[in-house]
């Protein structure tokens, strides 16, 4: 094939979602795996130097073009809508199942202390989360787990991107002295000159 970089990048364009490696050695079978990737590498570099509106980054197990982060100001005045944000009970219930899954909801719920239906009903909603079966105990109940929007919201490759306990840790602490810089400077500000 002639210009393999140019259909791979095509194909990535047209996809609704990120494209798997796998499915582009299957579309483009007459080409060695390893010159795919190759391409695929080529295609990432070329973005990331060209500093441009968008990238190509590897997300949910495949490759898809993003906008770059700090230019989301304006992409947001394009859509012109505010974006779907999770209420803190939607939140802590998506890191349970994010970090235990599978899970089941009994589990979930004894982890946080109350109940976690309108949360999980909301994730299924937004496809954060799926059900990936039934448990094999009495009653039979639901297990769930993270959907590939979830690593895709979350800009993940995959799971193992997720933060360890001492990463959340320190990002904590950073969050806390931020919001305690801010408190100052409002205290100080209030504070009249004598």
């Amino acid at each position: 094939m002639e210009n393999v970089k140019a259909v791979i990048e095509a194909l990535i364009f047209a996809s609704d979602a990120p494209l798997a490696l796998e499915k582009i050695c299957i579309i483009l079978s007459g080409v060695e795996k390893s010159e795919i990737k190759e391409a695929l590498e080529k295609l990432v570099l070329e973005y990331n130097e060209r500093q441009g509106g968008i990238s190509l980054q590897e997300v949910a197990g495949g490759f898809q073009f993003r906008t770059r982060p700090e230019l989301s100001p304006w992409v947001k005045k394009l859509k012109s809508t505010k974006p779907h944000s999770l209420s803190p009970a939607a939140m802590e219930t998506l890191a349970i199942v994010a970090y235990k899954q599978p899970i089941v909801k009994s589990e979930i719920e004894s982890i946080r202390g109350v109940d976690v239906g309108a949360p999980l009903k909301g994730l299924l909603d937004k496809k954060l989360i799926r059900i990936v079966g039934r448990k094999d105990v009495p009653g039979k109940p639901i297990i769930y787990g993270t959907t590939r929007k979830f690593l895709e919201v979350f800009n993940l490759k995959d799971l193992l991107d997720l933060p360890n306990l001492r990463e959340l840790k320190e990002l904590n602490q950073q969050q806390e002295l931020v919001e305690q810089e801010i408190a100052e400077e409002d205290i100080t500000e209030d504070i009249p000159n004598l």
